[in-house]
């Protein structure tokens, strides 16, 4: 987690300090904090310009944290220009990342708990280059300026004893909150693709918004052509925010969006469509892939940080799912080997990934192009099996692979739970990765696109194990 390292003096509603050899201490706190490595470094723009000169040139110069300048008005009302004089002086000439002011107000007759928000527009206009402010209002007066502040707002928890601050909210009150005053509006998300009844997409994403209290939906279009959808009513709406993509439009869909990344351009498919603005307010329609993100997350976790020169990943299947797992797997580190019924379509993976295509499982290794032949050659081993396959095909694999290391075993497929080759595969004792794993993963990956949030990675994993783990009937 990343942490906001304060010190908050007593002329700024903290505890430490505010004489000239507690001010000093103060200073020499948060040079500790800079070379502590914090993500975020609070300092009060109120103190002694040279102490505060000194540190900003270090915090620049040798360290990577980012400078919160702040500023806290306590018990006295300040007018518009001077709350927005406040975000400019917290804007420390221009070496700041974000500027946060918070007010104090004697009533609320008049909308006095808007005045942050609204001095933190204006003042977010004047100078360049822009930065986010921060707004609150102290005391329970100020409770809607948190509602109204769109970032970085303080937060309590419904099972903490007391409160930090009078007027702090939980966020399930934020996002209420916001929902009533329409500062979220409701957005609709889709998965496109055919015959998709089966698809889990739409419970898991459904739980996740209602988890932190976003008001979207997630409905199936399930069309036999991308234009019938492109055409109709959820792409055009003007609330639209973004769909999944699963087969058979994965490859259809790329025409009709405006920008691709990286990874979907690499991979050759789109699995996720992401809405965004321009400075116009002109709609942009960015393609993305994170079924790689899927398959690489996994992986990680159970191989570390450190691959061995000669660990290869034997990647079965063509399709686009087979590409996916190429790029993360390249990701990764490992050296690709590729094995398919059409030796083409394994051929056009290595080409454009890299890698050797086997001829065969066999493990002779004097047969030319066979597994066994491509391992001896180069002194490799196994780490790591991606299958791509149909769980129709009810392949398993030969029983050499699984003679000597154990690798771990990956199957795409998330139903049925247990395919053929997972059930060879775990009773030999080998670590497996099943596709409800790649599921959430995916999921976990498009949500935060599409919404700029931490996922609920919990309630993902929860709703797909409970729509893919076998039933007793089963």
């Amino acid at each position: 987690l990343p942490i906001v390292y304060t010190v908050r003096t007593a002329h700024q509603a903290g505890t430490w300090p505010d004489d000239e050899e507690g001010i000093k201490h103060m200073f020499d706190l948060l040079e500790l904090g800079l070379r502590s490595g914090v993500e975020v470094l609070d300092v009060e723009s109120a103190w002694d310009a040279k102490l505060t000169d000194k540190l900003m040139k270090r915090a620049k110069n040798r360290h990577t944290s980012l400078i919160l300048g702040s500023h806290h008005v306590v018990g006295e009302e300040v007018s518009m220009d001077e709350a927005i004089e406040l975000y400019r002086q917290c804007r420390m000439d221009g070496r700041a990342h974000g500027a946060k002011v918070v007010l104090s107000i004697n009533g609320n007759d008049n909308d006095e708990d808007q005045l942050a928000y609204k001095a933190s527009i204006a003042a977010a206009k004047m100078d360049k280059p822009e930065i986010p402010n921060i707004g609150l209002i102290l005391g329970e007066d100020g409770s809607y300026s948190r509602i109204l502040n769109p970032r970085f707002t303080p937060v309590t928890h419904e099972t903490l004893p007391f409160k930090a601050a009078p007027g702090q909210l939980t966020a399930a009150e934020i996002m209420a909150g916001r929902l009533l005053t329409g500062q979220v509006p409701t957005e609709r998300y889709a998965i496109l693709g055919h015959n998709i009844a089966y698809s889990v997409s739409p419970q898991m994403q459904g739980s996740a918004f209602a988890a932190v209290k976003l008001p979207h939906t997630y409905t199936r279009a399930d069309v036999e052509t991308v234009e019938e959808f492109v055409e109709g009513p959820i792409w055009n709406d003007d609330n639209f925010g973004g769909c999944s993509v699963t087969i058979p439009h994965k490859a259809n869909i790329i025409p009709h969006v405006d920008v691709l990344t990286d990874a979907a351009k690499e991979i050759g498919s789109v699995n996720t469509v992401i809405v965004k603005k321009d400075k116009k307010g002109t709609r942009v329609l960015i393609g993305d892939n994170t079924d790689w993100k899927g398959i690489y997350n996994p992986l990680r976790r159970r191989i570390g940080d450190e691959v061995k020169n000669d660990s290869y990943a034997l990647i079965l299947g063509g399709g686009g799912t087979a590409r996916a797992a190429a790029y993360a797997a390249a990701k990764l580190g490992l050296e690709r080997i590729y094995y398919n019924r059409t030796p083409e379509k394994a051929q056009d993976l290595a080409t454009e990934f890299g890698g050797s295509v086997a001829s065969s499982l066999s493990d002779d290794a004097e047969s030319k192009g066979s597994l066994g032949a491509i391992l001896a050659e180069n002194q490799g081993n196994i780490e790591v099996v991606i299958s791509t396959l149909p769980a129709a095909a009810e392949f398993e694999l030969p029983e050499w692979i699984l003679s000597n290391a154990l690798p771990i075993v990956f199957d795409v497929n998330y139903k049925p739970y247990n395919t053929a080759l997972l059930l060879q595969t775990t009773a030999k004792g080998c670590d497996v990765v099943r596709g409800s794993e790649m599921l959430w993963e995916q999921g976990v990956g498009q949500f935060e696109l599409w919404t700029g949030r931490t996922a609920p990675y919990g309630v993902m994993k929860k709703v797909v194990l409970e729509n893919c783990l076998p039933s007793e009937a089963d």
